[in-house]
């Protein structure tokens, strides 16, 4: 090397450790999920490699059973300690009404195209697609039970039945399990003779019903032989068959749904926020936790670096999805209300 070479780079590294340095992200961002497999899955794809992407970011993971009052009480007080909160789709659209999110800066997130279009909406992104579906332990069956009707015969699959203690989803099994095609369901449900047969349907089963109210009581219930069949989320009882337990999936009339990423109103950390729901709504993140739990991505581009073995698994696989019902939002924002009172009557008798 020169003395003029050798001058030059003693003055480029003088120089680079006079700049300063990369400008880190330092807040601690506070990001809540529904816990379980889900919240595992999530840990993996999304905080650990945001967390490695962004020097000094610390994410705090928070489980909740979906509670929007808490998230309403920080909005109304002005002290907001959630940033990103994961929430149903019903949850989206009310929160979005009573002004508890934050409208979404899309640009800052990924091109809308590249998602489902059931994923976009102004308050929130899908995060992922999963079903409520029947389960059951496959050590118990020696005939696996393959419709509705067959969840609601007590005779023929003897013991008792898990469900998620609530109006929605029981009503619309209760009608297939009487005979009403899936995508007749809303249809008949949206009138008052409907919703009493829904309702009547509902009661041949209550004897045998124990509820549930967390996602991971079902699996539980299952292997324990408290019941022998039940409702369940269909990455439940994935996490559970990963854990070696025979549990089986009929996904004949299950009903799929999207949980969204929000970002709760008057949240200190938004940019960083939306810097989170960005990373975890990338094809490779989504590819990521699709391999760790069977929901499947909103991020069209991640189905093509999923394997077969992974896609087959997914509600979203075309044999799956072939007897599915999409929930409908409009419907359940419209009479879910005055459904779920009745269904709170009804389950107290």
């Amino acid at each position: 090397m020169t003395t003029f070479a050798r001058i030059a780079a003693i003055a480029a590294a003088a120089a680079a450790l006079a700049l300063p340095a990369a400008p880190a992200l330092a807040q601690n961002l506070t990001v809540v999920n529904f816990g379980g497999a889900n919240g595992a899955a999530q840990k993996k794809a999304f905080v650990e490699a945001f967390e490695k992407a962004n020097a000094g970011a610390r994410i705090t993971g928070v489980e909740y059973n979906g509670e929007q009052a808490k998230i309403k009480a920080m909005v109304e007080t002005k002290k907001v300690s959630w940033d990103v909160v994961e929430v149903e789709s019903p949850d989206v659209t009310r929160g979005c009404d009573e002004g508890l999110f934050e409208k979404l800066d899309y640009a800052k997130i990924g091109a809308k195209a590249d998602f489902t279009p059931a994923a976009i909406h102004e308050c929130g992104i899908g995060i992922f697609v999963w079903s409520t579906v029947m389960a059951y332990n496959g050590d118990k069956f020696k005939t696996a039970p393959t419709t509705w009707a067959d969840f609601w015969d007590t005779k023929k699959f003897a013991g008792k039945r898990g469900l998620r203690k609530g109006a929605r989803y029981n009503l619309e099994f209760a009608l297939m399990a009487d005979g009403v095609k899936p995508a007749d369901v809303y249809k008949e449900l949206a009138t008052k003779a409907g919703a009493d047969r829904a309702f009547k349907k509902l009661g041949e089963l209550k004897p045998s019903i124990q509820w549930w109210e967390a996602g991971a009581q079902p699996p539980q219930f299952l292997v324990a032989g408290d019941v022998a069949m039940t409702t369940a989320y269909n990455g439940r009882i994935d996490a559970a068959q990963r854990e070696g337990k025979n549990l089986k999936i009929t996904w004949t009339g299950g009903i799929y749904d999207l949980d969204y990423w929000t970002v709760v109103k008057g949240s200190p950390n938004k940019d960083a926020a939306l810097k989170f729901i960005a990373l975890a709504s990338s094809a490779d993140a989504q590819a990521e936790y699709a391999r760790h739990i069977s929901y499947g991505p909103t991020n069209t581009k991640a189905l093509a670096k999923l394997d077969a073995k992974v896609l087959e698994k997914l509600p979203t696989a075309p044999a799956n999805a072939k007897d599915a019902l999409q929930f409908n939002i409009k419907f359940w924002a419209d009479q879910g209300e005055e459904l779920e009172k009745r269904f709170a009557s009804w389950a107290a008798q």
